[in-house]
């Protein structure tokens, strides 16, 4: 595997402004002219009516849990030292269902419908989205997750009115 890290999303020139506005704390979403819906994972047409005529928004950064599940092993790296975590799929505000993981609250407090919002880790040198709960609930101490290895992921809040 000779140092592969397997949470780095591949990058292109289509999905280079999404990648791009995460380095800033800013989640963005696809919107189809024709239809008027939102769309989640970055396509450069309208999966719901196949319109090509599809510019990126940029999201409020708020969701609530549909589901999740508590990982505690995963051989890839570098999971494997992050386990317990959270994988989840979140309903954001705008619509679109999001794959992502739950950061700083404990699986114990998780509900379906919680309100979560937008932060942002960085994955090698790709940043990526991830959701914490909304409000006033966090655990102390958890403002970064550390690794065995003695690293840390340190998340950014996107601002969320």
């Amino acid at each position: 595997m000779s140092g592969r890290r397997f949470d780095e999303p591949e990058t292109d020139a289509f999905t280079r402004p999404y990648w791009d506005a995460a380095a800033e704390g800013v989640l963005l979403l696809r919107r189809c002219a024709a239809c008027g819906r939102t769309h989640h994972y970055p396509r450069e047409f309208c999966p719901h009516c196949w319109s090509d005529d599809v510019t990126w928004e940029r999201a409020s950064g708020r969701a609530t849990l549909y589901t999740w599940s508590v990982v505690h092993r995963n051989d890839l790296p570098p999971f494997g030292d992050r386990t317990p975590y959270v994988a989840a799929v979140v309903d954001l505000a705008e619509g679109p269902r999001m794959m992502t993981e739950v950061v700083e609250c404990a699986a114990a407090e998780l509900r379906v419908g919680r309100e979560l919002e937008a932060a942002f880790r960085t994955a090698g040198e790709v940043t990526v989205p991830v959701f914490r709960p909304r409000g006033p609930v966090r655990i102390p101490g958890a403002r970064e997750h550390a690794f065995a290895d003695g690293r840390t992921d340190d998340f950014k809040a996107t601002a969320v009115p």
